[in-house]
């Protein structure tokens, strides 16, 4: 396994680079994790001179068999921004080890998991994509300097594709926690349906289930939730 190094809008040193490579011990992380695939570190660079102390930002990735764990932070220069990220992806790995360990033999299984054991839960294309049963109508593109608008908008700006197995609200919330991010968009084991866990006040945290309804849209105008409340 490779680590990446890339930046986003900025150049990376080929000294920092060989700092990434000493600082993410590639054994250390395989302990933990052992099913590890990539490794990819992109570092960023914020120009305003009012964030001067958090103006370099390193987000690593790691992706694997099983959930990717994702750790990011900002510092006043990339070395320290790198021992945050860092730190807070070995505490990431850790937890999951931990936890790993502690609900093997129970009978529980992983979201990872769950497509090698359940036959049926979706099937995927030789890109690892959906395959839907008709092929949606091509939406037409055009390119405004280095962004698209797809139809007649909005622009979009940044887009992700993700593959994943249905999971319990338990699952969706250790896997929030292992991003690191406020919220969690998974499709629920039980209903079959798309939904979203979020982080609210202190430790508290609140689910959005959408349900389809193809009359909703006629009688309202539309379809979707807010995250508030």
């Amino acid at each position: 396994m490779d680590i990446v190094v890339k930046g986003r809008k900025t150049e990376v040193p080929e000294r920092f680079r060989k700092h990434v490579a000493e600082k993410l011990k590639l054994d250390k992380i395989q302990k933990l994790d052992g099913k590890v695939i990539s490794l990819d570190v992109e570092v960023s660079k914020e120009h305003n001179p009012r964030q001067a102390d958090r103006s370099d930002r390193v987000e690593i990735t790691l992706t694997s068999r099983g959930p990717v764990i994702r750790a990011e932070a900002a510092a006043g220069d990339p070395y320290a921004a790198l021992d945050l990220a860092t730190a807070k992806l070995e505490a990431r790995l850790r937890k999951q080890h931990d936890k790993r360990h502690t609900r093997r033999g129970n009978g529980r299984l992983s979201a990872a998991e769950v497509a090698d054991v359940v036959p049926g839960v979706a099937q995927l294309n030789h890109s690892g994509e959906p395959i839907s049963e008709e092929a949606s109508e091509s939406i037409p593109t055009t390119r405004i300097g280095s962004l698209e608008v797809q139809g007649e908008g909005p622009l979009v700006v940044r887009e992700k594709n993700h593959v994943a197995a249905p999971m319990t609200l338990d699952q969706a919330l250790y896997e929030m926690e292992l991003v690191g991010h406020d919220f969690y968009l998974f499709v629920d084991s039980e209903t079959k349906e798309p939904s979203v866990v979020y982080r609210r006040h202190a430790y508290d945290y609140g689910v959005i289930h959408l349900t389809t309804d193809p009359l909703a849209a006629s009688e309202s105008g539309g379809a979707g939730g807010a995250l508030g409340g």
